[in-house]
């Protein structure tokens, strides 16, 4: 799987969702992949992030990691998108990612990249599946091929079972199973981009 190069995209406010992409970038590394770690640009005002201490420290601490840039999307093989749910929908911070790729859907260089994603929210019922329905719905606009984890490993049942995405329950730290899920998502993605990646350069 070393000829692929994979973008991580991802958006977090307090820390979940960048400790799972982490664990991604880590999987997908193992596994020989080019990477790019790439975060959401914050669209939130200093106001209401430093209303949130956790928020506050979180982006000073990440303060180093690239923001995602319509570059990181044409050069990838494949994405990861991580967002937080809001309501049961994507996080404005990755829609505007997403959005701001219209230039590159316009030229069709969306098309067939390998796309998945994983989300997280409060409670166990937050609106993961849906959040992760409703990005999937962009990535078919694009043209992009929908990698889930769908059932492919038992050990995804351990986790909760989501066959959409890994989705995490934020608050606290994160177990074991579920860093677990993401690794198999991401292994999976990579598996599936390898082939169309060989394809092409055979073609």
């Amino acid at each position: 799987m070393s000829n692929v190069k994979l973008a991580i995209v991802y958006y977090s406010s307090t820390g979940t969702n960048y400790t799972v992409a982490k664990e991604a970038q880590k999987a997908a590394e193992e596994a020989g992949a080019e990477v790019r770690l790439r975060k959401a640009p914050e669209l939130a005002p200093d106001e209401a992030i430093d209303s949130n201490p956790a928020w506050r420290k979180h982006i000073d601490e990440t303060s180093d990691i690239e923001e995602a840039t319509n570059d990181d999307l044409e050069w990838a093989d494949a994405i990861i998108f991580g967002s937080p749910t809001r309501f049961g929908n994507v996080a404005a911070q990755i829609k505007q990612v997403i959005d701001s790729a219209g230039p590159l859907w316009m030229e069709g260089k969306l098309l067939n990249k390998v796309v998945s994603g994983f989300t997280s929210a409060q409670n166990p019922n937050g609106g993961q599946e849906s959040t992760l329905l409703a990005m999937y719905n962009s990535f078919h606009h694009w043209g992009a091929i929908v990698v889930s984890p769908a059932y492919s490993d038992p050990k995804l049942f351990e986790s909760g079972g989501n066959p959409y995405g890994t989705s995490i329950t934020a608050g606290g730290d994160i177990p074991d199973e579920k860093l677990q899920a993401i690794r198999i998502q991401t292994n999976r993605v990579l598996e599936v981009a390898s082939k169309f990646t060989e394809a092409y350069s055979d073609a």
